[in-house]
């Protein structure tokens, strides 16, 4: 199996710079913020961050792929970093610490485009996590300190805990009956939204989560530290891995149910 380190590293410096840039802007009171034509907000710093991510990558991987939210698409071949510079744009620029950078490197394969390397830094909670493909997913301050981290045992919908995004999407989608018997049945909803459930599910204090629409630069990063930590993450359909335009997470021994509650009224 390759040997993913040195891209790791890689992506904990971009990580670095990224975090700088973001914490510099958070909370601004002057904070540019503009509304995409898609009618999401993005800010100076999600550019910037971008922007600085690329500024790196074209120095130290320069034959590799760039696709990021802000910027699209930068070269081609079987290698390609994933950026979201700010996953979580309406919670920074309200001011609400939940907003993560996500940095990951995908490779081509029989399969298309997996995630290889994923980084997810969340300055303002002070927290940061990350995985590379066949070692593991950890959280911690840096690469030689951190905590391994595994996906909860539960194995009964009854006991799970579920975390969900918003019920707008599932209305919208015609999935929003099976969302609502999926939380009656679980014994605790939260809804944390946005990165922080798959990396809950990955260290184990949440079970299930779920989002009906997403990009893949929102899904790379958080998908192979799921997968990592003993998880499984896939599309609502059940595909594998973070190419389906939405996602299901899970510890695994529930994924099935999760499916089939957010299947079965659709």
């Amino acid at each position: 199996m390759p040997d993913y380190h040195d891209d790791l590293r890689l992506a904990h410096v971009l990580a670095d710079a990224a975090d700088a840039a973001t914490m510099d802007r958070f909370k601004a009171l002057d904070l540019k913020v503009e509304t995409k034509p898609d009618m999401t907000p993005v800010s100076e710093a999600d550019k910037a961050a971008e922007e600085l991510i690329r500024g790196h990558l074209h120095r130290a991987r320069p034959r590799d792929a760039i696709l990021g939210e802000e910027y699209g698409v930068e070269g081609t071949g079987p290698r390609r970093w994933v950026i979201d510079p700010i996953d979580g744009t309406k919670n920074y620029v309200r001011g609400v610490p939940v907003w993560a950078t996500l940095i990951s490197l995908m490779e081509a394969g029989d399969e298309g485009f997996r995630p290889v390397v994923g980084v997810v830094s969340a300055p303002a909670l002070n927290r940061r996590w990350w995985a590379a493909k066949g070692a593991g997913a950890y959280t911690g301050r840096s690469l030689t300190s951190a905590t391994r981290m595994q996906v909860s045992k539960v194995g009964r919908i009854a006991d799970a805990s579920f975390a969900f995004s918003s019920l707008s999407g599932w209305e919208e989608q015609g999935r929003l009956d099976g969302l609502l018997d999926l939380t009656r049945a679980c014994w605790r909803t939260r809804g944390y939204g946005d990165f922080w459930p798959y990396m809950m599910v990955a260290e184990g204090s949440v079970d299930l989560c779920a989002e009906p629409e997403l990009s893949l630069w929102d899904m790379a990063a958080p998908a192979i530290v799921v997968q990592e930590a003993g998880g499984r993450y896939t599309a609502l359909d059940g595909e594998d891995g973070p190419g389906g335009g939405n996602a299901a997470a899970s510890n695994g021994l529930l994924h099935d149910e999760l499916l089939g509650y957010l299947n079965q009224r659709y």
